[in-house]
């Protein structure tokens, strides 16, 4: 409840009439304005880049590397990742206010103005690529600037609008970030931070397809050609198939360069469970059973979680 009190005037004015809620609510717009910049960060996918990143320095490292560098690489990626992801918001503003998921973010919410939005995301990389100059390596700098400028320039200005193709190229970002953590320890690339980044750039079709069924009605709206949207269910099926086992073979692939059974066994577990839920949904799409797909959704995080899991625990190890 606002209440109002009297406040003296030394000048013999009247009276100025104070709300004595009005610290209270400037605080809480302080929070929604910050809580909102924070959104256009996309924490979640910062989040699970970080998964992926810190397991391959210590694979790279064939043990824990300084804990100074990878302080480094963990908060200049998280900066290159949330550039990414507001420059992202901004391109995408026009489309994000007529699909519902997308409806309540900063930019269609006017929480947040697209000139702040775009400053925002450029500072925030400028920030990352100095600080991965300064202290990781070329390598490491030259690939944390490629992914911003390729997410943002190449998959969501042209790509994402353009071809069905768009998540599979689009994969060579998410999976990015196992590269950048590994040349920042090393400064060079091995066979094994390949085979990590194909995991992370296969899996990317079964985990996204399902979400973009669950939206299709939502980029129908919006005019943007996922795979669901325009292709029959048998392709979408085959191609959740195709990749879902592409990405459980990749991960069994890195079993004989170097790992132990410490690695192996449990990515054989969890790439099977995997790989029967895939199926299970495609095969419910097929007998047009109703359809749960964001459980393969949630699934296939899990399982990334896991692999990436045994990487550290292997190396370690």
């Amino acid at each position: 409840m606002i209440t109002e009190r009297p406040v003296s005037n030394s000048a013999g004015q009247p009276p100025v009439r104070a709300v004595a809620g009005e610290p209270t609510s400037r605080r809480r717009d302080v929070r929604a304005v910050l809580a909102a910049y924070v959104t256009l960060t996309k924490p979640r996918i910062v989040e699970l880049l970080l998964v992926t990143t810190v397991p391959a320095m210590m694979l790279a490292d064939s043990g824990l590397p300084s804990l100074w560098l990878m302080a480094v690489v963990l908060v200049g990626g998280s900066l290159a990742a949330g550039a990414a992801s507001v420059l992202n918001c901004y391109i995408d503003r026009d489309i994000d206010q007529l699909m519902r998921r997308t409806k309540r973010r900063p930019l269609p919410a006017h929480t947040v103005s697209p000139r702040s939005a775009l400053i925002f995301g450029l500072v925030l990389a400028a920030v990352s690529v100095a600080l991965m100059a300064t202290f990781t390596n070329l390598l490491a700098t030259a690939l944390t600037l490629a992914a911003i400028v390729y997410y943002d320039l190449v998959y969501t200005l042209w790509l994402k609008r353009t071809t069905t193709a768009n998540t599979f190229w689009g994969g060579a970002c998410g999976a990015a970030p196992v590269l950048i953590g590994w040349a920042a320890v090393t400064g060079s690339l091995a066979p094994a931070a390949w085979v990590l980044f194909a995991v992370v750039f296969f899996w990317q079709m079964p985990h996204f397809y399902p979400l973009a069924m669950k939206y299709k009605d939502d980029y129908a709206r919006a005019g943007i050609p996922m795979l669901p949207v325009v292709a029959s269910a048998r392709r979408v099926n085959a191609e959740i198939l195709i990749f879902a086992w592409l990405t459980v073979a990749t991960s069994l692939a890195l079993w004989p360069l170097g790992m132990s059974a410490i690695y192996g066994v449990p990515t054989a577990v969890v790439g099977t469970a995997f790989l029967v839920e895939a199926h299970k949904l495609c095969r419910r799409v097929t007998r047009g059973e109703p359809v749960k797909p964001m459980r393969l959704f949630h699934w296939s995080t899990t399982y990334l979680t896991i692999v990436f899991a045994a990487v550290a625990l292997d190396a370690l190890l």
